[in-house]
């Protein structure tokens, strides 16, 4: 105990060595907090940036870690012979990839493209997130180039000269998507994943001048988009996918070359269809935490704005067992069967389509009868157009007016149609066919208003103390056959919108207010007239020429892109018949020997231009 005693008395008396060893010991623990204190300060991403990362290969991938995530959707609830489409349920994100080359001493992702094309001008295909806070991606979108006209103009008479620009494509060479060993790719969904591929000829060697027309789909059972191309001139062509993460799942890319350098621009293109399956590569679109879409909000009047439109079609029921009634109808579900937000707004079941619907920048309402008749009553709405005009006005009246007793509409059509459950409502449809100025002709198109009766006619209309509010317009079919060129066309359409911003001006002349122009885009023709004279590759640009015409003039208020809006339909003709994708539901067999389901992408247009008729200022 003495001792003990003794040693404790060594430690804690007046010992001159120890206090010195305890001043040592205070200086160095306050040393260490202001060392901590100042690492605490350190910029975190500046710190990582001092680090060296090892070089990969742009094809060879990293294993990531496993997630669970959690259903963000909502589901309806279905009656027993409905079936919810939409597998929403806790999912788990099987494996991911991460790509990184150096720069320097700072690490990046990169994007795999092809060679040549730089990782910093596109969005990283396979990037991972690690951030605590979700990052907020941007929608794919698509514009109308600027000069459209004299621009197409240009390209088409570019001049060969060389080897690599007088050779035909053949294929084409997708670097980042072509070495996966027949793997699915993965992808994150709500990225925005650019590629960009080249063309080649017969032997394998890069074709060199742009011009080839290049059909693209992206295809799972809840999703059908058509992927937007960027002819970037030189033989190369880039190309986005996005998937929304509430459809994350299988699809199939499918890349098909229908025609080459604006050959599908020539008087008769049927021979010079090459129509090639090129590439069907499987994607896997697998959910992330890390990025996160902006909510697609309901269409208000600004957002027709937009010249050319990057929408999908999406599915949110499935009746595996419905079957097609005798009068021609899909009534697979219930008419006031939901729609599933934001995707749509009101009764999905109307539109007859089997749980699909199209959205696009914005999304649309679908109208009940008496939410449309409400809307267009008083209204003397004037139409414009070929014959898919007729399809869709008798649609409206039967399936949105609940007007059946008109069972088909002519080229010339003026009626004052009343509500049959409210005779104080009505609305005025006048339309007149514009594929021949004889309505009983064809194949002429615009250059009907070479006729000067003709001309005389669509003049009256807006000549009266009352005059039409609204101008629903579109070009037409017909044009693809009667114009030789595409200079041709170019003269004809710029015809067209200065006669018809004359007959604007001589309303405003007048002191009334002038009608609106809304211009409903140009089919895109289905099936075996992917290759003929009003190919989707001529009516495109078609579309785009007029467009920009009647920009030019100053007459577009607004803008209803129906060639997107059938595009994903169009590779064959189960939703059309070639050339119109809104023929009164019948119980028939079609040219392929199967029944098609023939109407309800027109009755989408229906309600679209109903939404556009109607829509809110703000």
């Amino acid at each position: 105990m003495r001792e003990k005693s003794g040693n404790s008395a060594w430690f804690l008396g007046p010992n001159p060595i120890v206090h010195s060893w305890f001043k040592i010991l205070t200086m160095c623990v306050f040393l260490g907090i202001l060392i901590v204190w100042g690492i605490d300060g350190l910029n975190v991403s500046s710190f990582h940036n001092d680090f060296v990362v090892l070089k990969l290969d742009t094809r060879q991938t990293l294993p990531f870690k496993d997630f669970n995530f959690r259903n963000l959707s909502a589901q309806h609830k279905m009656e027993n012979h409905e079936q919810i489409d939409l597998n929403l349920s806790n999912q788990i994100l099987a494996k991911t990839h991460e790509n990184v080359d150096l720069v320097g001493n700072e690490t990046r992702n990169v994007s795999l493209l092809s060679p040549g094309v730089s990782a910093n001008s596109s969005k990283n295909l396979n990037e991972v997130n690690t951030s605590s806070s979700p990052r907020i991606m941007s929608w794919i979108s698509s514009v109308l180039e600027a000069n459209y006209s004299s621009n197409l103009l240009a390209k088409w008479l570019t001049p060969g000269g060389e080897p690599c620009k007088d050779s035909r494509s053949m294929d084409i060479r997708v670097d980042s998507l072509d070495g996966n060993n027949n793997n699915n790719v993965e992808l994150l969904a709500g990225e925005m994943h650019e590629f960009v591929f080249q063309a080649v000829d017969e032997a394998g060697e890069p074709h060199c001048l742009g011009g080839d027309y290049f059909e693209t789909d992206l295809s799972g059972e809840k999703w059908k988009s058509r992927p937007p191309v960027k002819d970037l001139g030189n033989g190369t062509y880039a190309f986005s996918l996005q998937v929304h993460p509430d459809f994350a799942g299988d699809y199939n890319l499918t890349i098909i070359l229908l025609f080459r350098h604006y050959e599908g621009l020539k008087f008769s293109p049927s021979r010079f269809a090459l129509d090639r399956v090129l590439r069907v590569i499987p994607i896997k679109f697998v959910r992330s935490s890390s990025s996160q879409l902006p909510e697609i909000r309901q269409c208000r009047r600004s957002d027709y704005t937009r010249d050319v439109w990057s929408g999908r079609w999406t599915r949110h029921a499935r009746n595996i067992s419905c079957p097609i009634s005798h009068d021609g109808r899909y009534r697979c579900q219930k008419p006031s069967f939901p729609c599933q937000q934001p995707w749509c707004d009101g009764p999905l079941g109307v539109l007859e389509s089997n749980g699909w619907v199209y959205s696009a920048h914005c999304s649309f309402k679908l109208y009940s009868s008496q939410e449309a008749w409400s809307c267009l009553n008083k209204r003397w709405i004037f139409w414009w157009g070929d014959s898919n005009h007729c399809d869709t006005i008798r649609n409206i009246l039967h399936f949105i007016l609940d007007v059946p007793d008109i069972p088909s509409v002519p080229r010339l059509f003026d009626m004052n149609i009343t509500n049959p459950r409210n005779a104080s409502q009505t609305v005025r449809f006048t339309s007149i066919f514009n594929g021949h100025w004889n309505h009983t002709g064809n194949y002429q198109g615009l250059n009907s208003l070479i006729n000067e009766n003709y001309r005389d006619m669509l003049k009256a209309y807006f000549s009266q103390d009352v005059v039409p509010d609204t101008v629903i317009m579109n070009s037409g079919l017909h044009d693809g056959i009667y114009w030789s060129t595409i200079r041709n066309f170019i003269k004809g359409a710029d015809y067209a919108a200065s006669f018809w911003a004359e007959v604007v001006e001589g309303v405003r002349r007048r002191g009334l207010r002038p009608p609106e122009i809304l211009y409903r885009t140009t089919v895109a023709t289905g099936g075996y007239a992917r290759s003929m004279a009003f190919n989707p590759h001529k009516m495109e640009a078609f579309n785009g020429v007029v467009l920009d015409k009647l920009r030019q003039y100053g007459l577009l208020d607004r803008v209803i892109d129906d060639f997107d809006m059938t595009y994903p339909w169009h590779f064959d003709n189960r939703c059309n018949d070639g050339v119109h994708y809104g023929r009164a539901p019948l119980k028939a067999k079609w040219r392929d020997g199967q029944i098609g389901h023939q109407y309800f992408v027109d009755l989408m247009l229906g309600h679209v231009l109903i939404n556009a008729l109607c829509v809110r200022s703000v």
